[in-house]
Formats: structure tokens, sequence, C-alpha cells
């Protein structure tokens, strides 16, 4: 009899890693291990949990939706859940953006956006607009595409020769500043590349593609609301469609429903993933304007856009992702999004007197400390150290090499909050 299969473990392949910790059940903050412990889950389970783990309205439309309608090809059919989302969607994201095309997660809601935009110009006889503009420290996912507008690093390297040519541009790392200023006295020079770029190639590019003030694989690097003010301006100015990766920033992460509502603009494209089922099932959307749509409304078959998923509009899918903004709706997220706002601030103040921490940055629920390291980066020999301190105090902290960051369900209680803060201080002062 053959042995039976084993589970490949994302991220936890190499000989230095533990073996996976088996969690039996989780509820709210909490996880619960088969051995017995307990751990705050302090990172949202990989930023995707909005209100809880196993959170009981979200898991009760799924098994509501089950009984009814599980799944339907959506090419060429509708059901009432997707019907649902969509108008739910449309109470949260910018009037202008009134088109949505479902897939799978986070990297293929980028796919999307990036064909969708390439396409948009192929369909108006202008083939030739079909470069991609990315940011520096720029992360948009694991697959061939997402992986060509991320940048280099530890994760796309072995896969140089399947990416595709992008353009590579400053992004506003203010700590690390790209153009040697201070964030005090600079006028967002950072984003001078990108204008001369777009002043030479406008003709050429089909997009810009952005995590909206905050890249978070990069490092938890928080950009100024001008920096992306200013790439949609430029966008605009050069007849260049813009694309915001809102992934990580959307569903009140940031403070706003929207990154980019923070910085009072909208894209023309705009990804969304991770939180929009409250962390329950795998979602990918992405939306678009009128004026992304209107290219492919065509007599000519080969305007069509010819991309999708099995499981594209999933009914499972869209009964949790109404439920988690049905949440919003009825209960005060957005009052405990602004309790775990303000204790981060406060926290992250009493860090920044450590000799350790090179900076603190802060955006909504999110708080992050970079720690001062000769190898600062994601393979850093800091992070392992530190991620086995904090699993052994019950607390579960994925550490961005050097960068240490907190990133907690919205129900997370003050005690728990202050008791993730208080495990990393702890490390810092003991470790290091």
């Amino acid at each position: 009899m053959s042995s039976p299969l084993r589970i490949w473990h994302p991220f936890t392949n190499s000989t230095l890693d533990p073996p996976p910790l088996h969690v039996a059940r989780a509820e709210g903050v909490w996880l619960y291990t088969q051995d017995g412990r307990r751990i705050l889950d302090a990172i949202s389970s990989w930023w995707v949990n909005l209100h809880g783990h196993a959170n009981p309205r979200i898991a009760a439309a799924i098994a509501t939706q089950a009984k009814k309608l599980e799944h339907v090809i959506l090419a060429g059919f509708t059901h009432d859940a997707a019907e649902e989302l969509a108008a739910r969607l449309s109470k949260w994201t910018a009037p202008n953006l009134t088109h949505m095309f479902f897939s799978d997660d986070g990297s293929t809601a980028v796919e999307v956006a990036m064909k969708l935009a390439v396409q948009h110009f192929s369909n108006q006889q202008r083939p030739q607009k079909k470069e991609i503009v990315a940011l520096t420290h720029g992360y948009h996912g694991d697959t061939a595409g997402a992986m060509s507008a991320s940048d280099d690093s530890p994760f796309t390297e072995p896969f140089r020769g399947m990416r595709f040519p992008v353009h590579r541009v400053n992004a506003a790392y203010c700590y690390r500043c790209p153009v040697g200023l201070k964030r005090e006295s600079c006028h967002i020079e950072c984003s001078q590349q990108l204008e001369m770029l777009l002043a030479e190639r406008s003709e050429q590019i089909a997009a810009v593609i952005v995590e909206p003030l905050l890249q978070a694989a990069g490092g938890m690097i928080v950009h100024p609301v001008e920096f992306l003010q200013r790439i949609r301006n430029l966008c605009t100015d050069h007849g260049v469609l813009l694309i915001a990766d809102e992934v990580l920033t959307g569903f009140g992460r940031t403070g706003k429903m929207f990154a980019c509502d923070l910085a009072g603009i909208t894209p023309d494209l705009a990804c969304l993933s991770k939180g929009i089922t409250g962390g329950f099932l795998a979602m990918g959307v992405t939306l678009c304007n009128e004026q992304v749509a209107s290219a492919f409304h065509s007599e000519n078959r080969t305007h069509t856009f010819y991309h999708g998923h099995s499981y594209t509009g999933n009914a499972l899918a869209c009964a949790a992702a109404n439920a988690n903004l049905q949440i919003f709706d009825d209960e005060p997220v957005f009052d405990r999004i602004a309790t775990i706002a303000r204790i981060t601030a406060e926290r992250l103040t009493q860090f920044r007197a450590m000799h350790k921490v090179g900076d603190t940055r802060q955006i909504g629920t999110i708080g992050a400390i970079e720690l001062l390291a000769e190898d600062a980066g994601y393979l850093s020999a800091m992070r392992p150290k530190l991620y086995n301190f904090f699993l052994e105090r019950g607390v579960l902290l994925r550490p961005l090499g050097n960068v240490v960051y907190v990133l907690p369900p919205y129900v997370i209680s003050p005690e728990e909050l202050h008791r993730a803060y208080d495990v990393i201080q702890e490390a810092i002062e003991t470790l290091f």
C-alpha cells in the first residue's frame, strides 16, 4: 500500500522550519491546536479574516446557500447570491466602477485587471499600448502575470524566465527614500521617475498597477496619500489606466473601506480579494469603469474577454461575501477599526525609542516595526528567530524578514491586541 500524500505547506519546506501545527478549531482571534495549545492570530491568517474565526453569521449564510445552490457556471448564467453581491459592493465602491468580474483569489483578480487593460486598447485598434508599469517593492501575487508585476524577490527569482518585462519605477518608501530626501520637506519627488516614463512612453503603456498606500509583502511600506494622488493625476494626463490592487487594503484595513478612499481618488480598475468573504472562502473580484468595459461591447466576437475560471462567481463564496458586508452594515465595525488604530498608534510610539528599531509605520489597523539589520529583507536571519519566539509565547506573527507587523481581525479585544505588542517588545529586548 502506498503512503498517504503529504501536504506541501507554503513557505515552510526548508529543513530549518519546524513541523506544521495542526489546528483543530478556531474561534474569534484564537487558534486551538490538536496538542492543546491556544494561539492568538495577530495576522488574520494571512490577512483574510475580518470578523473572527468561525463567525456564526458567515457560517450560517454559507450553510443556507449550500442547501439552495452551491455553484453554477457563470458564463451565460447568473444567480441570486452574485446579483446580491454586486448590489452590496456598489454601496461601498466608487460610483464610476460599474462592472465587476469574478475570479478565484487576489492573484487572479490582478491577472484579470492587467489583461482587461491590455485588451481594452487592443480592441480600440491600439495594440501597441500593452506595457505595464509597476512599483519597486511591489507584490501582486504568485501567478505568472501577477508575479511579473511584482518586484524581484526570493519569491520570483526561480521564475525569472517566466515573467514578462514591466517598467519599474520608484515607490514612496520614505524610510529608505529612493531619491535621498526627508518626508518632512519633500514634494513627492520620487514620483518624477514615473512622470518622465509616461511622458516618453504613454503611447506604449496600457496601465500602472499599484498597491494603494500600503505595499504589504514588500515590508508594510506606507505611502503618503500625495503619492497615490500624483500617480492618479499622471495616469489621467497621459491616457494610461490606473489599476489599484486593493487585495489587502480593501474592507477596512487602512481605516476606510478602501485605501483609495483615503486619498480621495478612483482607479480605472480595482482588484479585491482576501477580506471580501470575511476569511471563509477564496474569491477574487476585479472592478472597472465604463470606459474600460465599453471596449468589449461589440458585435466583433474577437473583442470578447475570453477569460474565466471554473469557480467564477461561486455561490457559496458570494454568500460569505454578502454576510461579511451585512456585518459592516449591522455592527460597529469601523468603531472596532478605530480602536485598533488608536491602540496601535500608542504602542508604536513606545517602540520608536528602542535602540534596535529603525522605523515604525502605521496605516489604519496595521502596525509595522522595521528592525535594524545588516541583512534587511525577507531572508533576514531575524525572521526565524522572531517567528519561533512569538509562537512559543502563543502569538501568530509572521515577520517579513526584519519587519514585524500586526494585522489583526477586527474583533480583537484591547487586551489581546496589547498582548501581541507586548510579545513583540519582549522579543526585541530578549533576542537583540
